[in-house]
Protein backbone atom coordinates (compact mmCIF):
# COMPACT_ATOMS: atom_id res chain seq x y z
CA UNK A 1 0.00 0.00 0.00
CA UNK A 2 2.97 2.21 0.75
CA UNK A 3 4.62 1.62 -2.54
CA UNK A 4 0.97 2.26 -4.27
CA UNK A 5 1.04 5.48 -2.75
CA UNK A 6 4.67 6.42 -3.23
CA UNK A 7 4.08 5.43 -6.79
CA UNK A 8 0.92 7.75 -7.35
CA UNK A 9 2.97 10.86 -5.50
CA UNK A 10 5.86 9.86 -8.04
CA UNK A 11 3.77 10.01 -11.58
CA UNK A 12 2.10 13.35 -10.04
CA UNK A 13 5.19 14.81 -9.69
CA UNK A 14 6.15 14.23 -12.63
CA UNK A 15 2.77 15.03 -14.83
CA UNK A 16 3.63 18.46 -12.70
CA UNK A 17 6.96 18.75 -14.07
CA UNK A 18 5.82 17.81 -17.59
CA UNK A 19 3.18 20.65 -17.35
CA UNK A 20 5.79 23.21 -15.79
CA UNK A 21 8.05 22.13 -19.08
CA UNK A 22 5.38 23.44 -21.33
CA UNK A 23 5.31 27.19 -19.81
CA UNK A 24 9.22 26.63 -19.25
CA UNK A 25 9.39 29.78 -21.96
CA UNK A 26 7.29 31.94 -20.10
CA UNK A 27 9.21 33.33 -17.15
CA UNK A 28 8.62 36.34 -14.90
CA UNK A 29 10.40 38.12 -12.20
CA UNK A 30 8.73 36.91 -8.39
CA UNK A 31 8.16 40.74 -7.71
CA UNK A 32 5.80 40.48 -10.51
CA UNK A 33 1.87 40.26 -10.16
CA UNK A 34 -0.29 37.72 -10.64
CA UNK A 35 -0.83 37.23 -14.62
CA UNK A 36 -4.49 38.17 -15.95
CA UNK A 37 -4.25 35.45 -18.73
CA UNK A 38 -5.38 32.06 -18.36
CA UNK A 39 -2.97 29.29 -19.25
CA UNK A 40 -4.90 26.56 -18.27
CA UNK A 41 -7.32 27.16 -21.39
CA UNK A 42 -4.36 27.71 -23.88
CA UNK A 43 -0.82 25.70 -22.53
CA UNK A 44 2.13 26.80 -23.99
CA UNK A 45 4.18 24.32 -25.74
CA UNK A 46 7.32 24.76 -27.78
CA UNK A 47 5.53 23.54 -30.96
CA UNK A 48 2.35 26.07 -30.33
CA UNK A 49 4.83 28.91 -29.54
CA UNK A 50 6.85 27.96 -32.73
CA UNK A 51 3.74 28.28 -34.42
CA UNK A 52 2.44 31.26 -33.50
CA UNK A 53 5.77 32.99 -34.17
CA UNK A 54 5.61 31.73 -37.97
CA UNK A 55 2.25 33.49 -38.25
CA UNK A 56 3.05 36.28 -36.45
CA UNK A 57 5.72 36.89 -39.39
CA UNK A 58 4.02 35.91 -42.21
CA UNK A 59 2.15 38.27 -44.61
CA UNK A 60 -0.50 35.39 -45.36
CA UNK A 61 -2.78 37.13 -42.58
CA UNK A 62 -3.06 39.82 -44.80
CA UNK A 63 -5.65 40.39 -47.87
CA UNK A 64 -3.12 40.75 -50.14
CA UNK A 65 -0.06 38.61 -48.26
CA UNK A 66 1.91 41.74 -48.31
CA UNK A 67 1.10 42.56 -43.90
CA UNK A 68 2.43 40.42 -41.45
CA UNK A 69 2.05 41.35 -37.57
CA UNK A 70 5.28 41.95 -37.39
CA UNK A 71 4.80 44.56 -40.53
CA UNK A 72 3.63 47.30 -37.65
CA UNK A 73 5.26 45.45 -34.65
CA UNK A 74 8.88 44.77 -35.47
CA UNK A 75 11.03 43.18 -32.28
CA UNK A 76 14.08 45.43 -32.93
CA UNK A 77 11.57 48.45 -31.52
CA UNK A 78 10.21 45.73 -28.32
CA UNK A 79 7.59 44.95 -30.92
CA UNK A 80 6.40 48.98 -31.63
CA UNK A 81 6.84 50.88 -34.67
CA UNK A 82 8.96 53.22 -35.35
CA UNK A 83 8.69 54.50 -39.14
CA UNK A 84 5.28 56.08 -39.19
CA UNK A 85 3.16 58.35 -36.41
CA UNK A 86 0.43 56.08 -37.79
CA UNK A 87 -0.08 52.39 -38.50
CA UNK A 88 0.30 51.67 -42.16
CA UNK A 89 -1.79 48.47 -43.81
CA UNK A 90 -2.25 46.59 -46.94
CA UNK A 91 -2.21 49.47 -49.75
CA UNK A 92 -0.36 52.37 -48.40
CA UNK A 93 -3.82 52.56 -45.84
CA UNK A 94 -2.52 54.80 -43.12
CA UNK A 95 -4.38 53.51 -39.57
CA UNK A 96 -5.76 55.96 -36.89
CA UNK A 97 -3.07 55.22 -34.23
CA UNK A 98 0.42 54.59 -33.60
CA UNK A 99 0.87 50.66 -33.26
CA UNK A 100 1.44 49.72 -29.35
CA UNK A 101 4.73 47.53 -28.13
CA UNK A 102 3.84 44.05 -27.41
CA UNK A 103 5.24 42.46 -23.67
CA UNK A 104 3.94 41.72 -20.62
CA UNK A 105 0.79 41.09 -22.22
CA UNK A 106 -0.20 38.24 -19.78
CA UNK A 107 -0.70 40.90 -17.25
CA UNK A 108 -3.16 42.76 -19.63
CA UNK A 109 -7.21 42.19 -19.42
CA UNK A 110 -7.94 44.99 -22.53
CA UNK A 111 -6.18 45.15 -25.54
CA UNK A 112 -5.97 48.10 -27.90
CA UNK A 113 -5.29 51.81 -26.89
CA UNK A 114 -9.07 52.16 -26.23
CA UNK A 115 -9.75 48.90 -25.22
CA UNK A 116 -12.03 47.33 -27.67
CA UNK A 117 -10.89 43.79 -27.07
CA UNK A 118 -10.86 42.14 -23.75
CA UNK A 119 -9.06 39.22 -24.10
CA UNK A 120 -5.22 38.46 -25.63
CA UNK A 121 -7.02 35.33 -27.83
CA UNK A 122 -8.97 37.60 -29.47
CA UNK A 123 -6.84 40.80 -30.46
CA UNK A 124 -5.19 39.63 -33.24
CA UNK A 125 -9.20 39.50 -34.95
CA UNK A 126 -9.23 43.36 -34.85
CA UNK A 127 -6.11 43.79 -36.93
CA UNK A 128 -6.88 40.86 -39.67
CA UNK A 129 -10.26 42.03 -40.30
CA UNK A 130 -9.37 46.16 -40.29
CA UNK A 131 -9.89 47.32 -43.24
CA UNK A 132 -6.82 50.11 -43.18
CA UNK A 133 -4.19 46.83 -41.73
CA UNK A 134 -4.71 43.44 -42.99
CA UNK A 135 -8.12 43.66 -44.45
CA UNK A 136 -8.94 40.26 -44.59
CA UNK A 137 -11.18 37.61 -42.45
CA UNK A 138 -10.07 34.69 -40.62
CA UNK A 139 -11.97 32.19 -42.11
CA UNK A 140 -9.92 33.26 -45.50
CA UNK A 141 -6.50 33.12 -43.38
CA UNK A 142 -7.31 29.48 -42.79
CA UNK A 143 -7.92 28.63 -45.84
CA UNK A 144 -4.82 30.13 -47.90
CA UNK A 145 -2.77 28.85 -44.11
CA UNK A 146 -4.74 24.81 -45.25
CA UNK A 147 -3.44 25.53 -48.84
CA UNK A 148 0.59 25.63 -47.87
CA UNK A 149 3.21 22.68 -47.40
CA UNK A 150 4.41 24.34 -44.14
CA UNK A 151 1.35 24.77 -41.84
CA UNK A 152 -0.64 21.47 -41.64
CA UNK A 153 2.70 19.89 -40.10
CA UNK A 154 3.33 22.94 -37.58
CA UNK A 155 -0.54 22.56 -36.32
CA UNK A 156 0.19 18.70 -35.97
CA UNK A 157 3.15 19.53 -34.39
CA UNK A 158 1.47 21.86 -31.84
CA UNK A 159 -1.94 20.30 -31.94
CA UNK A 160 -1.76 16.38 -32.40
CA UNK A 161 -3.32 16.37 -35.77
CA UNK A 162 -3.49 18.92 -39.06
CA UNK A 163 -6.80 20.51 -38.50
CA UNK A 164 -6.88 24.25 -39.05
CA UNK A 165 -9.20 26.38 -37.69
CA UNK A 166 -9.56 30.02 -36.67
CA UNK A 167 -9.51 29.28 -32.89
CA UNK A 168 -6.41 27.43 -32.98
CA UNK A 169 -4.41 29.95 -35.19
CA UNK A 170 -5.63 32.78 -32.87
CA UNK A 171 -3.84 30.57 -29.75
CA UNK A 172 -1.14 30.04 -31.51
CA UNK A 173 -0.34 33.69 -32.30
CA UNK A 174 -1.60 34.21 -28.17
CA UNK A 175 1.42 31.33 -27.34
CA UNK A 176 4.01 33.18 -28.99
CA UNK A 177 3.23 36.93 -27.60
CA UNK A 178 2.74 35.18 -24.17
CA UNK A 179 6.54 34.86 -24.45
CA UNK A 180 6.87 38.21 -24.95
CA UNK A 181 8.01 39.21 -21.40
CA UNK A 182 10.22 41.64 -20.44
CA UNK A 183 11.88 41.56 -17.28
CA UNK A 184 15.72 41.81 -17.64
CA UNK A 185 16.56 45.72 -17.87
CA UNK A 186 18.59 47.39 -15.08
CA UNK A 187 15.77 48.39 -13.12
CA UNK A 188 14.77 44.17 -13.14
CA UNK A 189 18.25 43.81 -12.29
CA UNK A 190 18.44 46.48 -9.37
CA UNK A 191 15.18 44.59 -8.20
CA UNK A 192 17.12 41.60 -7.87
CA UNK A 193 19.96 42.59 -6.74
CA UNK A 194 22.04 42.43 -9.37
CA UNK A 195 22.93 45.83 -9.76
CA UNK A 196 22.30 49.38 -8.58
CA UNK A 197 21.01 52.87 -9.42
CA UNK A 198 23.34 55.52 -9.83
CA UNK A 199 22.64 58.93 -7.68
CA UNK A 200 21.16 60.84 -10.87
CA UNK A 201 18.68 57.83 -11.07
CA UNK A 202 17.73 57.59 -7.98
CA UNK A 203 16.97 61.31 -7.99
CA UNK A 204 14.92 60.41 -11.23
CA UNK A 205 13.69 57.47 -9.86
CA UNK A 206 12.37 59.74 -6.52
CA UNK A 207 10.70 62.15 -8.86
CA UNK A 208 8.95 59.25 -11.09
CA UNK A 209 7.36 58.11 -7.36
CA UNK A 210 6.30 61.27 -6.64
CA UNK A 211 4.88 62.00 -9.79
CA UNK A 212 4.28 59.30 -12.07
CA UNK A 213 3.94 55.70 -10.47
CA UNK A 214 -0.10 56.80 -9.73
CA UNK A 215 -0.86 55.10 -13.29
CA UNK A 216 2.32 54.17 -14.45
CA UNK A 217 2.65 51.21 -11.77
CA UNK A 218 5.82 49.48 -10.97
CA UNK A 219 7.14 46.64 -12.08
CA UNK A 220 4.41 46.80 -15.25
CA UNK A 221 4.84 50.83 -15.39
CA UNK A 222 1.21 50.72 -16.05
CA UNK A 223 -2.04 50.19 -14.11
CA UNK A 224 -3.59 49.16 -17.16
CA UNK A 225 -6.30 52.00 -16.95
CA UNK A 226 -7.96 54.37 -19.48
CA UNK A 227 -7.44 57.82 -18.54
CA UNK A 228 -7.64 61.55 -20.33
CA UNK A 229 -4.16 62.83 -20.25
CA UNK A 230 -4.82 66.25 -21.30
CA UNK A 231 -3.32 66.08 -24.75
CA UNK A 232 -5.24 69.14 -27.67
CA UNK A 233 -7.34 66.54 -30.06
CA UNK A 234 -5.45 66.54 -33.48
CA UNK A 235 -8.55 67.67 -35.42
CA UNK A 236 -7.34 65.61 -38.77
CA UNK A 237 -7.74 62.33 -36.60
CA UNK A 238 -10.49 63.03 -34.64
CA UNK A 239 -9.98 60.31 -32.22
CA UNK A 240 -11.88 60.66 -29.48
CA UNK A 241 -10.64 57.54 -27.82
CA UNK A 242 -12.68 54.86 -25.66
CA UNK A 243 -15.79 57.01 -26.15
CA UNK A 244 -15.52 55.15 -29.58
CA UNK A 245 -16.28 52.01 -28.44
CA UNK A 246 -18.68 52.59 -25.32
CA UNK A 247 -20.27 55.64 -26.52
CA UNK A 248 -20.08 57.23 -23.27
CA UNK A 249 -19.32 60.61 -23.01
CA UNK A 250 -17.64 60.51 -19.67
CA UNK A 251 -15.16 58.25 -21.91
CA UNK A 252 -14.14 60.82 -24.30
CA UNK A 253 -10.39 61.11 -25.01
CA UNK A 254 -9.46 58.21 -22.85
CA UNK A 255 -6.31 56.07 -23.69
CA UNK A 256 -4.89 53.17 -22.31
CA UNK A 257 -2.21 53.97 -20.19
CA UNK A 258 0.81 52.85 -21.61
CA UNK A 259 3.69 50.97 -20.06
CA UNK A 260 6.87 52.97 -19.77
CA UNK A 261 8.91 49.93 -20.30
CA UNK A 262 11.71 50.13 -23.40
CA UNK A 263 11.09 53.60 -24.34
CA UNK A 264 14.01 54.07 -26.30
CA UNK A 265 13.12 51.47 -28.59
CA UNK A 266 9.20 52.51 -28.84
CA UNK A 267 9.32 56.42 -30.50
CA UNK A 268 6.73 58.16 -31.29
CA UNK A 269 5.22 58.63 -28.56
CA UNK A 270 0.87 58.74 -27.94
CA UNK A 271 -2.00 56.80 -28.89
CA UNK A 272 -0.95 59.08 -32.66
CA UNK A 273 3.04 59.11 -32.41
CA UNK A 274 2.91 63.00 -32.11
CA UNK A 275 5.97 62.87 -29.97
CA UNK A 276 9.70 61.35 -30.65
CA UNK A 277 11.48 62.51 -28.33
CA UNK A 278 11.44 61.80 -24.33
CA UNK A 279 11.37 65.55 -23.61
CA UNK A 280 8.50 66.50 -25.56
CA UNK A 281 6.61 63.77 -23.45
CA UNK A 282 7.53 65.48 -20.47
CA UNK A 283 7.27 68.97 -21.46
CA UNK A 284 3.42 68.26 -21.79
CA UNK A 285 2.94 67.71 -18.44
CA UNK A 286 5.48 70.53 -17.08
CA UNK A 287 5.03 73.35 -19.27
CA UNK A 288 1.37 74.28 -19.03
CA UNK A 289 0.71 71.64 -22.27
CA UNK A 290 -2.33 70.07 -20.39
CA UNK A 291 -6.08 70.72 -21.55
CA UNK A 292 -7.78 70.50 -18.47
CA UNK A 293 -10.91 68.38 -19.79
CA UNK A 294 -13.91 67.76 -17.37
CA UNK A 295 -12.21 64.16 -17.05
CA UNK A 296 -9.06 64.82 -16.85
CA UNK A 297 -6.91 62.30 -15.13
CA UNK A 298 -7.40 63.25 -11.08
CA UNK A 299 -3.46 63.23 -11.14
CA UNK A 300 -3.22 65.70 -13.73
CA UNK A 301 -5.55 68.60 -12.63
CA UNK A 302 -2.56 71.02 -12.91
CA UNK A 303 0.56 70.46 -14.42
CA UNK A 304 3.87 68.64 -12.50
CA UNK A 305 6.07 70.90 -11.60
CA UNK A 306 9.67 69.97 -11.30
CA UNK A 307 13.04 71.90 -12.49
CA UNK A 308 15.12 71.19 -15.05
CA UNK A 309 17.10 68.74 -13.14
CA UNK A 310 14.52 66.82 -12.43
CA UNK A 311 13.60 66.62 -16.08
CA UNK A 312 17.02 65.19 -16.54
CA UNK A 313 17.29 62.49 -13.90
CA UNK A 314 14.11 61.67 -14.28
CA UNK A 315 14.65 60.67 -18.29
CA UNK A 316 17.79 58.96 -16.63
CA UNK A 317 15.72 57.04 -14.86
CA UNK A 318 13.47 56.01 -17.18
CA UNK A 319 16.28 54.57 -19.46
CA UNK A 320 17.03 51.77 -16.89
CA UNK A 321 13.61 50.60 -18.22
CA UNK A 322 15.56 49.69 -21.56
CA UNK A 323 15.09 46.02 -21.56
CA UNK A 324 17.88 45.80 -24.30
CA UNK A 325 17.90 41.50 -23.33
CA UNK A 326 14.04 41.33 -24.59
CA UNK A 327 14.67 43.09 -27.77
CA UNK A 328 17.83 41.66 -29.19
CA UNK A 329 16.73 38.24 -28.02
CA UNK A 330 17.20 36.29 -31.06
CA UNK A 331 13.85 33.56 -29.91
CA UNK A 332 11.64 36.32 -30.47
CA UNK A 333 13.11 37.32 -34.35
CA UNK A 334 11.92 35.95 -37.57
CA UNK A 335 12.05 32.44 -37.84
CA UNK A 336 14.09 32.42 -40.87
CA UNK A 337 14.94 28.25 -40.86
CA UNK A 338 11.06 28.28 -41.31
CA UNK A 339 9.62 30.89 -43.25
CA UNK A 340 12.29 31.44 -45.54
CA UNK A 341 12.17 27.71 -47.62
CA UNK A 342 8.34 28.19 -47.05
Amino acid sequence: MRMRSWIISAVSLFASLVFLGEISRFEAPDYFPETEYDFNKNPLTEEGILLGRALFYDPILSRDNSISCASCHSPYNAFAHTDHDLSHGIDDSIGLRNAPALFNLAWQKSFMHDGAVNHLDMQALAPISEPSEMDESIANVVQKIKGTELYPKLFKDAYGDDEITGERVLKALSQFQLTLVSATSKYDKVQKGEAEFTEQELSGYAVFKTHCSACHTEPLFTNNEFKNNGLPVDTTLNDWGRMRITNKASDSLLFKVPSLRNLSFTYPYMHDGRFRKLNQVIKHYTDNGIVEYSNISKELKSNIEISGKEKVDLIAFLLTLDDKEFVFNKEHHFPREILMDK
